[in-house]
């Protein structure tokens, strides 16, 4: 696979232009500090008023430990362009975190992967704060992204991508996303 390239990294990116973008109606659990369930809303309605809600993502890696990183969509009204980490997308009403990490894999990169939870954190970065949990699968081969939303692909081992992310653009939580990531895998078993 080939490697974050020059072409890559120099290409155009347009920043999110929008402050606030309109989500699908899709409804989510509003829940509290504790990640206790409080009502169900609309998405949208949750990042316009800044509702905790719930978040699944999962790091993917590779047989030899590299780490899946995608690029945006140009067309895609949130964060266009930019660089990605993980993959996933809010949590459904009724679904579990794993579930829903499960579930997005499958429809924005296309491949069934058992996904393993990581770590789970209160998140205020991005449109809206938002309890983020962490998940990582290993994947049986290479992705096959659905091509309205991810432009490039491609797998990096953690020094390339640490390097990577001084050089471009990233969706805005990648950082601390990755950071809680990494602590907690590093963790001995058994330790919180």
């Amino acid at each position: 696979m080939e490697k974050l390239g020059r072409e890559q990294a120099s290409a155009p990116v347009a920043a999110c232009r929008q402050p606030f973008v309109e989500f699908v109606d899709e409804m989510v659990e509003r829940v509290d500090e504790q990640d206790r369930v409080v009502a169900v809303v609309g998405r949208g309605e949750a990042v316009r008023h800044r509702w905790l809600h719930r978040i699944a993502v999962t790091v993917c890696r590779d047989r030899e430990g590299r780490i899946l990183v995608q690029r945006r969509s140009e067309h895609l009204a949130r964060f266009p362009g930019h660089y990605e980490v993980v993959s996933g997308g809010a949590v459904a009403v009724g679904e579990s975190y794993e579930e829903a990490a499960s579930r997005e894999l499958a429809e924005e990169l296309g491949v069934q992967a058992p996904v393993r939870f990581v770590v789970k954190f209160l998140n205020r970065d991005g449109l809206s704060p938002h309890w983020l949990a962490v998940h990582e699968a290993v994947l049986p081969g290479d992705p096959n992204p659905d091509p309205d939303e991810v432009i490039w692909h491609g797998w990096l081992s953690e020094s390339e991508l640490l390097r990577s992310m001084e050089e471009n653009l990233f969706t805005p939580g990648s950082r601390d996303t990755l950071s809680h990531y990494f602590a907690a895998a590093e963790r001995p078993a058994g330790r919180p």
